[in-house]
């Protein structure tokens, strides 16, 4: 399992792009549908501590799918095989894109990755949605989770309150409505 979890890992570090939340669909189909190490449930709780906690998010679900999968050692082995990738290329790349940043072939590409990021990010966001089960249940309850969104939302884009506090407002929000 230990060699299935670097080698998973390894490959979502080496063709992920934009970011930690671009990889979310991918482990989840790698985690939850190929290998079933965890029920689809169960994957999303650990993406939302992971999103709590400090570090990149792609390093935190490996390390927490590890941990929850094959412990302290499945721990280290998940979030050195997601972080391997990215260092090596980064200190290959950022030595080549020193030498060509100013090429317009260059420039033209990073228009065409930022769009494909932006929907990748789009696409996680709405199947976490439909996995924490905010897109069914009772109307109250899809209400109740629909203006937790929206307050949400609208504290991170025009207060610009700290996404820390609003992960602190919401959970007890949370509790106070669904307890």
């Amino acid at each position: 399992m230990l060699i299935q979890m670097f080698v998973l890992f390894f490959i979502v570090g080496l063709v992920s792009f934009g970011g930690g939340y671009a990889m979310v669909p991918l482990i989840q189909r790698e985690v939850v549908e190929r290998y079933q190490w965890m029920d689809v449930r169960h994957f999303t709780d650990l993406v939302a501590m992971a999103g709590m906690s400090p570090g990149p998010i792609a390093t935190n679900i490996a390390v927490f799918v590890g941990y929850d999968t094959a412990g302290l050692t499945g721990a280290v082995v998940a979030a050195a095989a997601v972080v391997l990738p990215s260092l090596l290329i980064m200190i290959a790349a950022g030595m080549l894109l020193y030498r060509i940043r100013h090429h317009k072939l260059v420039q033209s590409s990073f228009y065409g990755l930022r769009a494909v990021v932006t929907g990748l990010i789009i696409y996680a966001a709405i199947m976490f949605a439909g996995n924490t089960g905010a897109l069914k249940g009772s109307t109250y309850f899809m209400w109740s989770q629909a203006l937790i969104f929206a307050g949400s939302l609208i504290a991170l884009m025009f207060f610009r309150k700290h996404p820390v506090s609003i992960m602190i407002i919401s959970g007890l929000i949370g509790i106070a409505l669904y307890t």
